[in-house]
């Protein structure tokens, strides 16, 4: 089963449950309000793009938005959420400068939806590194997460990094959580989103955390316009990668004097 914390687990002790299990949920971490703002916010987006990322691998049932600071600006309450930020210093500092956004995510899926294919999301890079984590995610519950809307497919202790392929489905639970939740999971854990079973959809929004050495899977300088990532805090535009890592990704004649230093 996946690890389920107390409300006010600190993030020592996250970390230590996500590093032994590969995934922890900790409940009701934001307001309804503030989930519902987003929600809201991205309602919009949803109708008129959601459909662009449908596929074999992501579903014909389920919506999808990217460039989600570009879209939602409440959604940086979450995505930079102090908590989330803590985990991921423990998880990712040892082997890193700074972190930033690998991607972020709005993800709706409709009734009618099956499983989703489960992966690894480390896979996209091509050499894997013993030991050395190249992300982590949180997904964070809109709604309520439950095992009849689509709760995300978790295969606890899959970071030991066994085949993918031939997972016995008894390997395989649920995230199932209220409203307001998160589920941490690192990038080497096999996950997949749930078959919605219920007549209403069900919302969440992932932002993975890479390495700062790595290249972006979702490339925020391009998918977030410019004006929109110089309004936000220092904090904000840092994990959309306007920062170096050492001496990659230098750009000292930038004259809006927007990046910064490791």
């Amino acid at each position: 089963m996946i690890n389920i914390l107390d409300i006010g687990a600190s993030a020592d002790e996250i970390f230590t449950a996500l590093m032994q299990g590969g995934g922890v949920i900790v409940p009701n971490q934001i307001s309804h309000d503030l989930a519902d703002k987003v929600s809201d916010e991205l309602r919009p987006h949803f109708v008129e793009q959601g459909h662009k990322f449908e596929n074999d691998f992501n579903g014909y049932k389920t919506l999808r938005l990217s460039g989600i600071l570009g879209l939602s600006r409440t959604s940086a309450d979450i995505i930079a959420h102090d908590l989330v930020l803590q985990v991921a210093d423990a998880v990712l500092k040892p082997h890193c400068d700074v972190y930033r956004i690998g991607s972020s995510t709005a993800i709706e899926i409709l009734p009618g939806e099956g499983n989703q294919i489960l992966h690894r999301d480390d896979n996209i890079y091509p050499i894997p590194l013993a030991n050395i984590e190249y992300q982590m995610s949180a997904m964070w519950a809109l709604d309520d997460f439950t095992v009849e809307n689509g709760a995300t497919r978790v295969v606890p202790g899959s970071h030991d990094m066994r085949d993918v392929e031939g997972i016995p489905e008894s390997d395989v639970v649920q995230a199932v959580m209220p409203k307001g939740s998160v589920l941490f999971y690192l990038g080497s854990t096999i996950h997949g989103g749930g078959a919605n079973r219920s007549d209403a959809p069900r919302h969440g929004l992932i932002t993975t955390y890479s390495l700062g050495w790595l290249r972006q899977e979702e490339n925020q300088y391009l998918s977030v316009p410019r004006e929109i990532a110089d309004s936000y805090p220092e904090k904000v535009r840092r994990l959309m990668g306007y920062q170096s890592h050492g001496v990659l990704g230098v750009y000292p004649n930038d004259p809006d004097g927007n990046w910064y230093e490791a």
